[in-house]
């Protein structure tokens, strides 16, 4: 008895010096587990989850990659509606506007159908947040002049954030001397 349990484990001594210490990359449970604790930190869109594991595993085929990701998606752990969702909230927490953040996820990969379910260009929240913008860059001025150096900066700022002309407008209309 004890005889056959030391064959056992010097059979198994000899299988894994033979073997390499490191899994394949081709490896679906490595691929996966590499996927699942990306997703454990937070949402990631589709695009995002390749590129990650191409990063991470590059001897890995494509194929393999496509497939551990597409079971991921069956299994609902990773959604592009859900990261969305989070994406929209998060970058709306940060100051940034429709134009900036729909940007963002179009450069994500997002497909155009889910950003439009997620985000709207009539949201009343983006003059909430331009409003608020401008408040904290002009430090309790009550009025600034048109075209001056102050004036032109504000605008650039809430362009560079995202905002639409139109909401940009509405919120300084107010606050401007002619």
């Amino acid at each position: 008895m004890v005889a056959d349990l030391a064959i056992k484990l010097a059979t198994q001594l000899a299988r894994t010096a033979e073997s390499p210490t490191e899994p394949s990359t081709n490896d679906v449970p490595v691929l996966r587990r590499a996927a699942m604790d990306v997703l454990a930190r937070r949402e990631h869109s589709q695009f995002e989850l390749r590129q990650k594991l191409s990063r991470k595993f590059p001897e890995a085929d494509t194929l393999v990659i496509d497939a551990v990701i597409e079971t991921l998606r069956e299994e609902k752990l990773q959604s592009d509606d859900r990261f969305t969702e989070y994406y929209v909230r998060y970058r709306k927490s940060r100051g940034f506007a429709y134009l900036h953040i729909r940007s963002e996820l179009a450069a994500r990969h997002v497909p155009q159908h889910i950003i439009e379910a997620h985000l709207f260009e009539d949201d009343a929240d983006w003059n909430l947040l331009a409003h608020y913008q401008v408040q904290k860059r002009l430090r309790g001025l009550p009025s600034i002049k048109f075209g001056d150096r102050q004036h032109r900066a504000i605008v650039r700022f809430l362009e560079s954030r995202g905002f639409t002309l139109s909401s940009i407008r509405k919120v300084l209309e107010p606050r401007l001397v002619y």
